[in-house]
């Protein structure tokens, strides 16, 4: 049996661990912030803390076999319940899936710190951490650069023309992906949709500038 300080030690630790991971999504301002986190932590640290050590009175008891991971693994699985409170659908976009995933990790975390696994749990933390924040801006930079731009314009019949598009893209002429015109509801007037792929935001945004100079052209409106 481990002593109360240790005990304490521990809990204190996943608690510590888990307020820098929440503290990363709060301040993002999602719904599991910082004190749902330290909770998570703390909470399966004391689970794997009791399945360990909390039945020790009984061992040796004819016909008694405890196995410590028992409860370890319930953990794993009840984690799911609270995870799926985070994952909301707005729109046709599903949002809260890291944060899910967070809290999954910040749980083995806690089992980490609870067995007395402190360099694994500290360093799961910074790990976390580092995806957390770190990766977020690669991540963001790789979707900004992969994603489709739709460019809506509004001209004059003729006055806008797949050649002339290109001309204006320049470089960018080869990542047009889709020239739809169709009549626009006064008479001689056209709505053009044009998607381009990988063309990134400063590029579009110029694009439309050069469209809204040309003659005829009425109005250019922009989809990211």
């Amino acid at each position: 049996m481990i002593s109360n300080l240790d005990i304490l030690g521990r809990l204190m630790l996943a608690a510590l661990l888990g307020s820098a991971v929440g503290f990363e999504r709060e301040r993002l301002v999602w719904a599991a912030g910082m004190r749902t986190h330290m909770l998570v932590c703390v909470g399966s640290c004391l689970i794997v803390i009791v399945s360990a050590f909390g039945f020790s009175d009984i061992l040796g008891t004819p016909n008694v076999a405890l196995d410590p991971s028992r409860m370890a693994a319930q953990v794993v699985s009840g984690i799911g319940f609270l995870g799926a409170g985070t994952i909301m659908l707005r729109g046709e976009m599903v949002k809260g899936l890291t944060t899910a995933a967070g809290l999954w990790a910040v749980a083995a975390i806690g089992l980490a710190a609870g067995t007395g696994l402190f360099t694994a749990a500290i360093a799961t933390t910074v790990i976390v951490l580092v995806i957390l924040a770190g990766v977020k801006p690669l991540e963001e930079y790789y979707r900004e650069r992969s994603q489709t731009r739709i460019l809506t314009i509004t001209a004059r019949r003729g006055a806008v023309t797949i050649e002339g598009l290109r001309k204006i893209a320049g470089s960018y002429a080869s990542r047009l992906s889709q020239f739809v015109a169709q009549p626009g509801e006064e008479d001689g007037i056209d709505t053009i949709d044009v998607s381009f792929i990988r063309l990134p935001v400063k590029s579009c945004d110029e694009i439309a500038t050069a469209l809204r100079a040309c003659d005829g052209v009425k109005s250019v409106d922009q989809t990211r």
